[in-house]
């Protein structure tokens, strides 16, 4: 693995932790038909600056920093001015991608990186790094949504479909803004851990067509964090008139949508992925005066083929971060889960 040249605007992270999404996954799959071989998956990264550029600000040498789903932006058009650098036409991912003079862009499952510093945040120095790596994907993707649809004030009450990396999170942010939430699963054994661990106030078995019944018309917006194909339309009779639904999972196949239930109700869908780097900031500020963190299973890389199965099979409560530091080597191969040999 090659980095890029570094710039005057550059730093260079000694990577310590990676978290899994499950975008990694799918990528290493080939699922969205957009795998650039090799794959080096990783894009939720935090680690120990080593190199500073002569023109770099925010950061000095020693400092903690995170970088997350991307690592440029073009920083002119009008998604750039207005913070929303993950909504840039220009948008350059962390892995799986090409910077601007060809170079593949390669992830945290790795031992270095050189990003710009405009890309990279300040990481809380009152949170455990580890737990943190998870923040910097799934919890600005469930932070950035609440923040801009007006579901982050008190008073309101939020579904949140599926308990995994990103519903986890929904949780926690979501109960720190002072709103109700409602967790949405097709698993009952879930209950116990969603209202008494992470403080939802109920839950709905969202195969149970009497406790479907009984949520109807209660909800000022769902977030929709399943990545698995599934049917949206039961979702929307959940949602109070000009409710939101709001989806954050990648589903693979498309999903047909009746029109009129939607229309009737003034209903809203709406689609969100992660969020701007100032965004990413104010999220982890918020977390850090809050307290809140990921629920991690830390690996070595020597474990990461088994956490790609065990993710494949929604094996993990609630993120896999690999603790990167302490167990690269030099050259390691992930198992072909995808049409080659993928390799780190």
């Amino acid at each position: 693995m090659v980095l890029r040249a570094k710039g005057d605007d550059d730093i260079t992270l000694k990577i310590l932790y990676c978290g899994i999404c499950h975008s990694d996954l799918s990528t290493i799959k080939n699922e969205w038909r957009n795998a650039i071989y090799p794959v080096v998956p990783g894009h939720e990264i935090v680690g120990v600056i080593t190199e500073a550029g002569r023109n770099v600000q925010k950061f000095r040498v020693g400092d903690k920093a995170g970088v997350g789903y991307f690592i440029s932006s073009c920083l002119s058009c009008d998604d750039c001015k207005q913070d929303s650098e993950n909504y840039c036409p220009q948008l350059v991912p962390t892995f799986n991608s090409s910077h601007p003079d060809g170079t593949p862009t390669y992830g945290g499952f790795s031992n270095k990186l050189v990003v710009n510093e405009h890309f990279a945040v300040r990481i809380p120095t009152k949170l455990p790094v580890d737990k943190v790596a998870p923040l910097l994907c799934a919890g600005i993707a469930v932070y950035n949504p609440l923040k801009e649809h007006g579901l982050s004030e008190p008073g309101k009450h939020l579904g949140v479909v599926g308990l995994g990396g990103l519903g986890h999170l929904a949780v926690k942010f979501s109960k720190a803004f002072g709103v109700k939430v409602t967790v949405i699963s097709t698993s009952p054994d879930k209950e116990k851990e969603a209202t008494e661990k992470l403080g939802a106030d109920s839950f709905i078995v969202s195969r149970d067509p009497e406790q479907m019944k009984a949520a109807m018309g209660t909800m000022d917006g769902i977030l929709d964090t399943i990545a698995a194909d599934h049917s949206l339309m039961p979702l929307f009779a959940l949602l109070k008139t000009r409710g939101k639904l709001i989806a954050l999972g990648g589903m693979t196949k498309p999903t047909e949508i009746s029109l009129f239930p939607i229309m009737a109700g003034g209903k809203i869908m709406a689609g969100s992925i992660i969020g701007g780097v100032k965004g990413t900031q104010d999220m982890l500020s918020f977390a850090e005066e809050h307290n809140i963190t990921a629920e991690v299973e830390v690996i070595g890389m020597d474990d990461v083929n088994t956490a790609m199965e065990r993710l494949q099979k929604g094996d993990v409560r609630f993120r896999f971060v690999i603790d990167v530091a302490n167990t690269i080597r030099l050259s390691y191969k992930i198992q072909n889960l995808g049409e080659q040999n993928n390799v780190v």
